[in-house]
């Protein structure tokens, strides 16, 4: 018997998982572009949730805490978070202290370590990481921490780090620093994992993702209230609290832990959907930003929203062929992941949530845009004045990764055009070059009709968002 024909519409928008043929139910784990659909999110209390994000280890393999204070310097103060208890007071943000059933004292990552980052040398919780350095074989470093690892105990948990570390690290190594490999390091862990149980396989039990990541922008925390869908592609539907928690899927072996966690997350994505974008923090001439809002409001509000007392969203998927930007990550989604979203969808995960991606890209709100350069979903842009203006757009350039060396003008990091190929290797890391695969900034030329004054004045609009 046939399912009708209004449930596969259902579930061709990520709302239901299967139609009546192998085919249809493997469209229907994709999305059409367009509108999203909101889903019912759990309740949760914020303060519980920041409790949980910075002193609780959802992450729960890592490093010996007696090697990580052999081989780590000291924390600066400003990288330090408040309301932290105990040993997580000492630790930088990106770091959690956890003590396993054996009383093993470890150092484990947290979801800060992507999801915050400086600007003007002060933290800023749910700023996307845009100086990560992915570049690297990350396999070096975990081995070299096992020379400080002395106790039989601590060997056994960091060589279980290690291998978890060690299998995805030849899939999330990217071109460039400062775009992440988020996309492809949750792909790799998928794919060591057995969907029904979540135990770990130290060899893949699906075939991995691409072994050189496709650059990704780490959007800002404080826009996820207002997204029905989580990811650029939009991917990530449902209930989002089990797509937040799937950082924890380096260590994660079970169910019942996996449902552990589930339980708190609820209020990791209340505090989330309650941050807000910090303000502008240089001048800000009002005449001129009201001039910009007229323009933007004609112009850019369709797709990205409005603002101010009553504001609106219209959460739409853009189709690649509309927004001209690098097509790659969206293709990849809807094209060559078949099998990580029959993975999601039938784990524990995909309970609540779905993957469903779409062929385009995400039209995000713009709150706080002015701090999350650079630009486009693989931060290919360096500034907002680039964007508006595709003409102005660098080939390849490079940033300083300095929190301080920000464009006021333009509205981004300022950067330098090389001429010639570095010979120092960590010069060659810096510069984004967007001849490579996946890493095009074309795209998005709608500010490209603006005159010059209008473009100014959008600008300087969008500082006050």
């Amino acid at each position: 018997m046939r399912i009708p024909l209004f449930i596969c519409v259902l579930a061709g928008l990520g709302l239901l998982a299967a139609c009546g043929s192998e085919e249809e139910a493997r469209k229907a784990a994709k999305s059409p572009v367009g509108p999203v659909p909101a889903a019912e999110q759990r309740p949760g209390d914020p303060r519980a949730g920041y409790e949980a994000l910075v002193n609780t280890a959802y992450v729960t393999c890592g490093v010996p805490y007696s090697a990580y204070r052999e081989f780590a310097d000291p924390p600066a103060p400003e990288s330090l978070l408040p309301d932290r208890k105990g040993r997580n007071a000492e630790l930088p943000y990106s770091l959690t202290f956890h003590v396993t059933e054996d009383g093993v004292e470890l150092v484990t990552s947290n979801c800060l370590t992507c999801h915050a980052a400086f600007f003007n040398d002060k933290l800023i919780i749910g700023l996307g990481n845009e100086s990560r350095d992915f570049t690297r074989d990350i396999s070096e470093f975990v081995e070299s921490v096992g020379a400080y690892v002395y106790d039989q105990r601590e060997a056994r948990e960091w060589r279980k780090w290690a291998n978890r570390w060690n299998a995805i690290a030849p899939y999330i190594r990217t071109e460039t620093r400062g775009v992440n490999a988020a996309d492809n390091l949750t792909l790799a862990l998928f794919a060591h994992r057995d969907p029904e149980t979540l135990e770990w396989s130290d060899d893949p039990l699906l075939e991995p993702p691409r072994t050189r990541a496709l650059p990704v922008s780490v959007p800002p925390w404080w826009r996820m209230s207002k997204k029905h869908a989580m990811f650029y592609h939009g991917g990530g539907r449902g209930d989002h609290a089990p797509w937040m928690m799937t950082a924890s899927t380096l260590c994660t072996d079970s169910v019942e832990e996996a449902k552990r966690i589930d339980s708190y997350f609820p209020d990791v994505q209340a505090f989330i959907y309650s941050l807000e974008p910090p303000d502008y923090p240089f001048e800000i001439d009002d005449r001129l930003s009201e001039k910009g809002k007229a323009v933007y409001e004609q112009s850019c509000s369709g797709c990205h929203g409005t603002y101010g007392p009553d504001p609106s969203y219209p959460n739409l998927i853009v189709a690649l062929e509309e927004v001209g930007t690098d097509p790659e990550l969206a293709l990849s989604a809807t094209r060559e992941e078949d099998r990580f979203i029959e993975w999601f969808n039938k784990s524990f995960y995909g309970r609540r949530a779905r993957a469903a991606p779409a062929p385009g890209y995400y039209a995000p709100p713009l709150d706080g845009i002015w701090a999350t350069a650079p630009y486009l979903h693989n931060g290919s842009v360096p500034t907002i004045e680039s964007l508006l203006d595709s003409s102005r757009r660098p080939e390849k350039w490079a940033r300083s990764f300095d929190s301080t060396d920000y464009d006021e003008k333009a509205l981004g990091w300022r950067y330098t055009e090389p001429t010639v190929e570095p010979q120092d290797p960590e010069e060659r890391r810096r510069i984004y070059d967007t001849s490579r695969h996946g890493y095009s900034n074309r795209g998005h030329s709608y500010g490209d009709g603006l005159t010059p004054d209008e473009r100014k004045a959008v600008l300087e609009y969008l500082k006050t968002l």
